[in-house]
């Protein structure tokens, strides 16, 4: 399997051209693991439940499909995002572990971060 490259992408709005939110996509790990994908989304606060964020997820997949990816591995989805672990499960992820307190909440404390996965 020939290691694909990364890719950054963005969501721009139709009528002023702003950057409402932005992607990227790139081998979750390289050598015997870079056929599984790994990606970040981010969202500018202001576009939240617009359906951003599921907009980039789609495009990822659709991409990391064409690029010859197996796979879409998640590393660290925070468990109190329960809006973006919703997300990700109706996209076809499932939450193979939680690895407890990872993740220092600035409000919650220590939540746990899930690892997700789905096949392309």
């Amino acid at each position: 399997f020939k290691q694909a490259p990364g890719r950054t992408f963005v969501a721009v709005a139709s009528d002023t051209g702003a950057i409402l939110g932005t992607g990227e996509l790139h081998p979750n790990q390289g050598g015997g693991g870079s056929h599984v994908a790994n990606a970040g989304y981010m969202v500018h606060p202001g576009q939240a439940g617009r359906g951003l964020a599921r907009a980039l997820c789609a495009y990822s997949l659709d991409a990391a499909r064409d690029a010859g990816f197996r796979a879409m591995q998640f590393n660290a989805v925070v468990e109190s995002n329960v809006r973006a672990v919703a997300a990700w499960k109706s996209m076809g992820f499932e939450v193979l572990a939680t690895i407890p307190e990872a993740f220092n909440h600035p409000e919650l404390g220590y939540v746990g971060l899930h690892v997700m996965y789905r096949k392309l």
